[in-house]
């Protein structure tokens, strides 16, 4: 496909969607995927950490043929080959895993990096890397869906990166439809949910409510 880097893949959006079908209710990451475009969600991380890499893969190439049809930014969870092999318009990776700019390295300008961050230092060697797109923000308030995610580092930490980081970002951690307005009200202009959508039972209708929260910020 040849795509070029997509570094403002979060520009114009509001909701940032990640798959985990653990928490589904029984709908594969395939099916929600499908709801989420439906919905019209723009960005989609795929963040499956219970599946084998085969079948990460596999879902990979059926999400990425789903997004370029739709438009919609495919992003692959800490795996940079599987976004490599599946042309995705970016990966996402955590502290833990390789340096940004060694995966500058081996995608060179064809897909986005995102980098999840938890306190100004990281957020301020993210932006001195040069190799980072977009930063993930978080967690804002407690969550259960990552189980190695350390402790909330609540609004002050937006505060913090709105001020005085010039990169985009995606807010992120137990972040429900009762309080999206108060982090949207912050600044953020990009926020990802998890257990929120793919838990619904009516997906199209929780993301509508969700831009209803979205739209009450002034509130």
């Amino acid at each position: 496909m040849g795509r070029r880097r997509s570094g403002n893949c979060l520009a114009g959006v509001d909701i940032y969607g990640i798959t985990a079908e653990e928490y589904s209710l029984g709908r594969s990451s395939i099916e929600v995927v499908a709801l989420m475009i439906a919905s019209g969600i723009k960005v989609i991380q795929y963040r499956e950490k219970d599946k084998s890499l085969r079948e990460k893969y596999l879902d990979c190439i059926k999400i990425r043929e789903m997004t370029a049809q739709a438009g919609v930014a495919f992003i692959v969870n800490d795996h940079v080959d599987l976004a490599l092999l599946v042309e995705a318009d970016g990966v996402h990776i955590g502290q833990d895993d390789l340096p940004p700019e060694r995966v500058r390295e081996l995608v060179g300008g064809r897909m986005a990096i995102g980098l999840s961050t938890h306190s100004p230092v990281q957020a301020e060697e993210a932006v001195r890397s040069g190799a980072v797109d977009y930063i993930g923000v978080g967690p804002i308030f407690a969550t259960s869906t990552k189980k190695d995610v350390c402790r909330p580092v609540g609004l002050e930490y937006l505060d913090y990166v709105i001020k005085n980081i010039n990169l985009p970002f995606v807010a992120i951690g137990g972040i429900k439809e009762n309080n999206i307005g108060e982090v949207s009200c912050r600044g953020a202009n990009c926020i990802a949910l998890v257990t929120e959508i793919v838990g619904a039972e009516d997906i199209p209708g929780r993301v509508k409510d969700l831009r209803s929260a979205l739209g009450k910020k002034e509130g």
